[in-house]
């Protein structure tokens, strides 16, 4: 019979016993055994030279040579660039490339699994078809990603993000949300960057305020002053946000990699290294793999610590905003807006509506008839992050 599978070298060893002591036709001992006479002699023959049992165990069927195989020094290669970024195989790609090692994707996924360095969410699905502004600067993407326990108490990143190029131009660990600490940052980022045309934000703290009307916040108002048009998400769509919110992502695997940061200040420090990489090695995969730094390109408009008054058209009445957030029209009182407090704003009669436009914005709508004041800018109803 065959060589039973429970007690395959038990059978070799007994038929090389058997063969050996010729007590009968070794033709008739194979056929015994169940085995060719190619293979009876195989194993006597692998016993013979050795003169161990142990010869007759399976052997590896590992070739011997692998014409084929990535050299290990070029392995060491991925596995070092792996695990000083953390990056995919498509990235570590182009990094390679850039050493003069040329490897498939396939081919470094494999030395990646092999090494035990893939896992299960580097296979991800292909995105959904994006849209980009054309040039830097036109829009900024703006968001706090969530927030992580440290020792001081509780840190909260924020990350500013130029839609064209990717370029991160600012990832700040902060103690708070609050709109004065915020806005710091931002005049830090436009101080070094420029100042964009329009910066797109969600309906959070500190840019909007459900309790304002019209969500107009102190900070929204800082950043209208420098010329900025504020859009703002979708309500619970966050894809809105698109490539911020893939920004975090990139930073949470950063996080699971690298491992996160216990204080303030260490997260400072891991967030300026992260983004150095980010912009100017990180291949980025919504670009065509180019990096963020090639397709970036600071902003021509410079910012402005005090900016003039704004100059509204003569034929607009223009009235002062007391410290209650209101005003006085025809002696009578209403309320526009806590935020914006000791702001100039205009007025537009249209029929019985009378309109208040801060700068070019119209924030509120005054019924004249009955005094009732109603938000004029309202939540987006659908994505204002078109084409």
């Amino acid at each position: 019979m065959p060589w039973r599978e429970t007690s395959i070298l038990n059978e070799r060893i007994k038929f090389v016993i058997a063969a050996s002591k010729q007590t009968q036709s070794f033709s008739s001992l194979c056929a015994e055994y169940g085995i060719s006479r190619q293979t009876g002699y195989r194993w006597l023959r692998r016993f013979k030279e050795t003169g161990e049992f142990t010869e007759l165990a399976d052997r590896s069927h590992k070739p011997k040579s692998f014409p084929q195989k990535t050299p290990d020094e070029i392995e060491e290669q991925v596995v070092a660039l792996r695990k000083k970024y953390g990056w995919g195989a498509k990235k570590l790609d182009v990094k390679l490339r850039e050493i003069g090692i040329a490897l498939s994707v396939s081919t470094i996924n494999r030395i990646l699994r092999r090494e035990g360095l893939m896992r299960y969410r580097d296979a991800h699905q292909p995105a959904l078809q994006r849209f980009e502004r054309e040039h830097p600067n036109e829009l900024w993407q703006m968001d706090f990603k969530g927030e992580y326990d440290i020792k001081e108490g509780t840190c909260y990143p924020l990350s500013i993000l130029d839609d064209h190029s990717r370029f991160a131009l600012g990832l700040y660990a902060l103690s708070s949300m609050k709109g004065a600490t915020t806005y710091k940052c931002i005049v830090s980022t436009m101080e070094t960057y420029g100042v964009p045309d329009a910066i797109l934000m969600d309906h959070g703290t500190p840019w909007w305020n459900v309790n304002s009307g019209g969500g107009i916040t102190w900070l929204s108002i800082q950043l209208v002053k420098q010329g900025i048009k504020i859009y703002h998400s979708a309500f619970r769509h966050p894809q809105t946000q698109g490539k911020v919110e893939a920004f975090h992502h990139t930073l949470s695997r950063a996080f699971r990699h690298f491992g996160r940061p216990t204080t303030l200040g260490d997260s400072q420090c891991f967030f300026d290294s992260f983004v150095h990489t980010y912009n100017y090695e990180r291949p980025h995969e919504g670009i065509g793999m180019e990096l963020p730094d090639q397709r970036y390109k600071a902003s021509e408009k410079k910012y402005i610590k005090d900016p003039p008054d704004w100059v509204y058209p003569d034929d607009l009445i223009v009235v002062p905003v007391n410290s209650q957030g209101s005003i006085y029209y025809n002696k009578k009182r209403a309320f526009v807006g806590q935020p914006l407090a000791f702001e100039k704003v205009a007025l537009e009669q249209v029929g019985d509506t009378l309109l208040v436009l801060y700068q070019d914005t119209f924030v509120r709508q005054i019924d004249t008839r009955t005094g009732k004041s109603k938000p004029f800018i309202r939540p987006a109803k659908r994505d204002l992050y078109i084409r």
